[in-house]
């Protein structure tokens, strides 16, 4: 059975969240999973740039599903007790594992740089910052609402990777990083 796209159910500025509960649409917790949602098509856009300008990174697909089990938790009632895939410490860990292999190859960092010298450079850091704002978001909620660390954790340390990404595709790309002067 295929799901309907429209329900009707929100016309009035009201989403549901799994397990049955209503809760507006302007609710911190629906700001949360709607910019990891956003998030996650920013790396499809990324991995799609970077399949066509042959840097082909098979791990930004297994990203996009963990913030797919990120969504799902956030999504869900808190006051339920539903069974959705969660963040483990292996996910953490792949990230840094992630990180340091690209950081061998990389040149010391020894300034800040621009998020600028090419559109995969660029896209890479688009995700970094709407990953900051996800972040943002997750500990936000999780002032009213607990929510297990790990995935703050995740987020924190995605954000690294995918700066660490965009550097690792200037160097794989032959372009000089630029950076930042100050003021003049």
């Amino acid at each position: 059975m295929a799901f309907k796209i429209y329900t009707k159910t929100g016309d009035k500025g009201e989403t549901g969240l799994f397990g049955g509960s209503r809760i507006s649409k302007a609710h911190i917790r629906i700001e949360a999973y709607g910019t990891i949602d956003e998030l996650n098509a920013f790396i499809g856009s990324l991995d799609d740039l970077a399949s066509a300008n042959d840097c082909n990174i098979a791990h930004l697909e297994l990203i996009q599903n963990e913030l797919f089990n990120i969504g799902s938790v956030l999504a869900s009632d808190p006051e339920k007790e539903l069974v959705v895939p969660n963040i483990t410490n292996k996910h953490v860990t792949q990230l840094e594992l992630l990180i340091d292999e690209m950081n061998t190859e990389l040149p010391a960092l020894k300034n800040f740089i621009l998020p600028s010298g090419h559109v995969l450079i660029s896209t890479a850091h688009i995700c970094r910052t709407v990953c900051r704002r996800a972040e943002r978001a997750v500990v936000l909620l999780n002032e009213s609402d607990n929510i297990d660390e790990l995935v703050l954790i995740y987020l924190n340390r995605l954000s690294d990777y995918l700066f660490t990404l965009a550097r690792f595709f200037a160097f794989k790309l032959g372009i000089e990083e630029k950076a930042w002067k100050g003021l003049s």
